[in-house]
């Protein structure tokens, strides 16, 4: 199934002028960092949805954006100002 879907993902780069090889592997990466974390989706949430019985493998996709670093440090500077 995979390799189906892998075989979309290479017709779509050609479509869309993309060098980079498309995959699902890459495809998970991408979901796990600029769609979940970025959204503020939770570690553990993400390790659920993407299927992992731990977070540990999650880290492995998923990896930490310099905005979600400046969101949270925004968060915790906003308690403190109060």
């Amino acid at each position: 199934m995979f390799s189906l879907i892998n075989c979309y993902f290479k017709e779509i780069a050609d479509l869309c002028g993309i060098t980079k090889r498309l995959t699902m592997h890459v495809a998970r990466h991408t979901c796990a960092t600029v769609v979940m974390l970025a959204n503020n989706v939770s570690l553990e949430n993400v390790a659920k949805i993407l299927g992992h019985s731990n977070t540990k493998m999650t880290q492995h996709y998923a990896k930490v954006l310099d905005s979600s670093i400046l969101r949270d440090m925004g968060s915790v500077e906003a308690r403190f100002e109060k």
